[in-house]
């Protein structure tokens, strides 16, 4: 009835403002708050529209309030105490004037995020602009909706710690794990931690656990988080790095096997930043030494990370190797950087590998069989279709026998 209205005398707003029907009073609210937020004329006016908004957040009516909300909703000129109690009343309400008013101070979300509901820290997290206490704030809450839309606002540059929080409440939760490890700004220990969860989901899996034998399958998984694992440091060294691989080395995760992995896999980077980390030496200098160092120079590094005598000499063939070589791309020098340091191994210990060394020789060996394999793969097909059409393979005979495989 009143909808655009243009000029209303003061005697009927009041009458509207009094009527018992709901609808004419959320009339006279909306008129009222668009009067105020159009004035410009005396001050004795203007305070008296502004008491006229005051008094309908009084009104017992949701419809009365939830129309002077929506006038007021969206303007930067919207008296703030008014949209601050607005934003305490009817959730229907509340959410509206929660999401899109922007009169209101983070300091009003954060107050509102301490005792509102999850629709409250939804309609926040809604907002155009969230500021980070707010979001440490709503995290508090440990409710999984609210931390996935945290986590899914790409836009908000949350704190290291928090999301590192985050990482470590749903790195049992597959949707979480994938919600966390698609944010660019994940700290590197978080996506080791998330990581490793995987590795132990897969490996617990049946469709996993039925198609391939249990300890291939544990050598593939601990391959793959070996190769995940260094793979996270990788550019420019950076303070992350550093604190990722010391928390790797606190944690007694710093092993030769991953040190090896790092190097045969072309992961240079984690290789120099982990014995900088070891050694308690500035990055440049451990690269230095790797890059052009003399071998006297090399088992002084090796020495300083608390390497003993044998894995010194094993390490320090294992660089003067990968000097020369293209290991992140070329998978036959890997395979052959690793057939070297298994024959060195046996040349020098004449065939009997120290206890020290044990589990390193036998990842060796691992690895010379899978690198044997992966350099394999296609090389006869290429052959065969490169061979003249005559070119055969010749054979005396095919033995008789068959031997008894309980399984066969």
């Amino acid at each position: 009835m009143f909808e655009g209205v243009g000029v209303l005398g003061f005697h009927e707003y009041h009458r509207l403002s009094q009527s018992a029907h709901s609808e004419q009073r959320g009339q006279a609210a909306r008129i009222a708050a668009r009067a105020y937020l159009e004035h410009d004329g005396p001050a004795d006016e203007q305070a008296a529209l502004y008491a006229a908004v005051l008094s309908f957040l009084d009104d017992s009516s949701v419809k009365v309030r939830a129309a002077l909300a929506y006038e007021l909703l969206r303007s930067p000129n919207a008296p703030r105490p008014v949209m601050f109690a607005l934003a305490q009343d009817e959730a229907i309400i509340a959410a509206a004037v929660v999401q899109f008013s922007p009169v209101l101070l983070d300091s009003d979300l954060v107050a509102l995020a301490r005792k509102g509901s999850t629709r409250i820290a939804e309609a926040i997290l809604s907002r155009a602009r969230v500021g980070l206490n707010v979001c440490r704030i709503l995290a508090e809450e440990h409710s999984r909706s609210i931390d996935e839309m945290l986590l899914q606002r790409r836009d908000l540059a949350l704190p290291y710690d928090l999301l590192i929080e985050l990482a470590d409440r749903w790195c049992d939760d597959a949707a979480m794990r994938g919600t966390l490890l698609n944010r660019d700004d994940l700290p590197i220990a978080a996506r080791f931690l998330l990581t490793e969860r995987i590795a132990d989901a897969l490996l617990g899996a049946r469709i996993v656990k039925g198609s391939i034998q249990k300890q291939r399958l544990s050598r593939l998984m601990r391959d793959q988080l070996d190769k995940a694992t260094t793979g996270l440091v990788n550019g420019d060294p950076t303070a992350e790095h550093y604190n990722y691989l010391d928390a790797l080395y606190q944690s007694n995760r710093l092993t030769p096997r991953l040190l090896i992995n790092s190097v045969v896999n072309g992961r240079l980077q984690f290789f120099v930043t982990a014995l900088a980390v070891l050694a308690d030496l500035p990055t440049r200098k451990a690269e230095g030494i790797l890059r052009s160092g003399t071998r006297r120079a090399l088992h002084a590094l090796f020495t300083r990370c608390g390497f003993e005598p044998s894995l010194r000499n094993l390490m320090a063939r294992l660089t003067i190797l990968a000097r020369d070589a293209y290991l992140e791309t070329d998978v036959a020098a890997r395979h052959f950087v690793v057939s070297q340091l298994i024959s060195a191994l046996i040349d020098d210990h004449d065939g009997d590998i120290p206890e020290s060394l044990e589990s390193v020789f036998g990842y060796l060996n691992e690895q010379n069989v899978s690198l044997a394999r992966e350099a394999a793969r296609g090389v006869m097909a290429s052959f065969v279709e490169e061979a003249s059409e005559d070119a055969s393979i010749s054979i005396s005979h095919l033995r008789d026998e068959q031997l008894a495989l309980p399984a066969a």
